[in-house]
C-alpha cells in the first residue's frame, strides 16, 4: 500500500483512514484533468524561478500530457491506499520519474491544489450550464413566439382570474431563465480567481510568480490574500449553489405548470408520449413523470446553498476537514442540474398547445375585467363598471366579450420578446468562456 505524502513512521489505522478519506477517491475522479492542468502550470512557473530546469519541466510536463490523456480516457484511477488525487498524480510522476516528480509539490500544499482544481473544475462546470440555460430559452422564445396568439386562463390563488396567453406562459419562464443567467455570470466571474500560491493558506518562502500561473490558467485575476483565498473554500461554492439553484428555482416552477396544464381538468397542453408512463392497474393513465422527478431533484437543488453553509459558515479562518464534506454535495450538483435543463428542453420542444381552450364556458369570466375597462374607457367611473359587471355575473347575465387589445411593453400583444432576448445575450455574451479555453489548450498541446 503506498505512504501517504504526509506519513512519518506511525500507521493509520484503516477504519480512521477509512472515515476520513470517505467518497474523495471517487469523487476526485472529477478533479483529475484539472489537477494535471494545475501542475502543468505550477511547474512552469517553478522553472521560471529556477525551482526546475528546463529539461526537468520538460520530462515533467511530458508525462502529465500522457496522465491528462488516461484520465480523458477514463482510465484514470485512485490507488488503494492513496487519499486523493493530488496525491495519485504526484505518485504516477515519481514512479516514472523519479526524483523529477517529487521536485513538483515545491511551492504548494494540498489545500491550494484542491481549491485550484475545484475552481478549474466549477468554471468549465459553470460554461456547461450557461450553455444548456440558453438552449432551454431559446426553445422557450421559439414557443412563445408561435403561439403569442393563443389564450390561455391567467390564475391568482389558482382561480380563473384574466386572459393570458401561451406567448406570456412561455416567455415569463424565458425572462427569468435571463435573470437567472446573471447569478450564473457573476458566479463564473468569483470562481474564475486564482488561488494557486496560497499554499496552506499562508503562502510560501518560494518566490512563486502567481502573475504567471494566473495567465497560464486563464483567470480573470489572483485571490490576492492568501489567507482569503484559503477561507474562499466554501464561499465560492455557496455562491456558485445560489446560482444553480436559481435555475433549478425557475425550472421547478415551469415543471409544476406542465404538470397541472397537462391534467385532465386542465387539459392546456399535451407532453410527448415518450416523456410519459403509464399506470399498471388503469390503461388510461399517462402520468408526467419526467416533469415529475424534474420538479423534485431542482428542489432539492434549492437546499444545496443551505447545505453548504450548515457545513461552512461557522468555521474560523483555516483549512478544516470539514470542507471536504462540501465536494460531496456541491460536485454531483453540477450533471444533476445539466440532466434536468436537458429533459425539459427536450419536452419544452415537443409539448402541444391546446388552441381552443376559451370554447370551455367556465372561462368566460375571466374577461370581466376587459369589459370593466371598456365601460371605463368610455367614460364610467371605474368602480360604478366594477360593480355593474360584477351583479351580471352574479345573475347569470354576463357575456364575455373575448376580443383582447393589451398592447402596453410586456402584455398579450406586446410580449417584448426581442428586448428579452437582447438581454439575455447581453449577460450569456459576457461571460468570456473563451480565455478559459484557449489557456488550458495552451498548457495541453505546447
Amino acid at each position: 500500500m503506498a505512504k501517504k505524502l504526509w506519513e512519518k513512521n506511525s500507521d493509520v489505522n484503516p477504519e480512521i483512514e477509512r472515515f476520513t478519506v470517505g467518497r474523495d477517491r471517487e469523487l476526485d475522479l472529477l478533479l483529475a484533468r484539472y489537477d494535471i492542468l494545475g501542475s502543468i502550470a505550477h511547474s512552469t512557473m517553478l522553472e521560471s524561478i529556477g525551482m526546475l530546469t528546463h529539461d526537468e519541466m520538460e520530462t515533467l510536463h511530458r508525462e502529465l500530457r500522457n496522465i491528462y490523456e488516461i484520465a480523458e480516457r477514463g482510465e484514470f484511477v485512485i490507488e488503494e491506499g492513496v487519499e486523493d488525487v493530488h496525491s495519485q498524480v504526484e505518485l504516477m510522476l515519481t514512479r516514472k520519474l523519479g526524483d523529477i516528480g517529487k521536485k513538483i509539490h515545491s511551492g504548494r500544499s494540498r489545500n491550494d491544489q484542491v481549491l485550484l482544481d475545484l475552481k478549474l473544475f466549477t468554471r468549465n462546470e459553470l460554461k456547461n450550464v450557461c450553455q444548456s440555460t440558453k438552449e432551454l430559452f431559446d426553445s422557450l422564445i421559439a414557443q412563445s413566439n408561435s403561439h403569442k396568439d393563443v389564450l390561455m386562463p391567467g390564475y391568482t390563488h389558482l382561480q380563473v382570474a384574466m386572459p393570458s396567453s401561451f406567448g406570456l406562459w412561455f416567455g415569463a419562464y424565458a425572462e427569468s431563465l435571463a435573470d437567472d443567467m446573471l447569478f450564473l455570470q457573476a458566479a463564473y466571474r468569483m470562481c474564475n480567481r486564482n488561488p494557486l500560491g496560497s499554499a496552506a493558506g499562508y503562502g510560501s518562502s518560494f518566490p512563486l510568480n502567481r502573475t504567471m500561473t494566473t495567465e497560464l490558467l486563464g483567470f480573470d485575476s489572483m485571490n490576492y490574500n492568501v489567507v482569503y483565498a484559503q477561507m474562499g473554500r466554501g464561499k465560492c461554492e455557496r455562491n456558485v449553489a445560489y446560482a444553480l439553484a436559481s435555475v433549478a428555482g425557475t425550472l421547478a416552477k415551469m415543471a409544476f405548470d406542465a404538470c397541472m396544464f397537462n391534467s385532465q381538468n386542465f387539459g392546456f397542453v399535451k407532453l410527448p408520449a415518450e416523456c410519459t408512463t403509464g399506470s399498471s392497474i388503469m390503461p388510461h393513465k399517462k402520468n408526467p413523470d419526467v416533469f415529475e422527478l424534474l420538479r423534485a431533484k431542482c428542489n432539492r437543488l434549492q437546499a444545496l446553498p443551505t447545505d453548504i453553509i450548515l457545513i461552512m459558515n461557522n468555521l474560523p479562518s483555516g483549512y478544516f476537514r470539514d470542507l471536504q464534506i462540501i465536494k460531496e454535495l456541491f460536485l454531483p450538483a453540477f450533471t444533476e442540474l445539466q440532466e434536468c435543463l436537458h429533459m425539459a428542453t427536450y419536452i419544452i420542444e415537443r409539448i402541444e398547445v391546446n388552441r381552443d381552450i376559451l370554447e370551455d364556458k367556465r372561462y368566460d369570466a375571466m374577461f370581466s375585467v376587459e369589459t370593466v375597462n371598456r365601460l371605463a374607457a368610455e367614460g364610467m367611473p371605474f368602480r360604478d363598471a366594477y360593480k355593474k359587471v360584477g351583479l351580471e355575473i352574479e345573475a347569470g347575465t354576463f357575456t364575455a366579450n373575448k376580443e383582447i387589445h393589451h398592447t402596453h411593453e410586456g402584455s398579450i400583444g406586446n410580449l417584448c420578446n426581442e428586448q428579452i432576448v437582447k438581454l439575455m445575450e447581453s449577460i450569456y455574451g459576457n461571460i468570456d468562456f473563451e480565455k478559459a479555453s484557449t489557456a488550458e489548450n495552451a498548457l495541453l498541446n505546447k
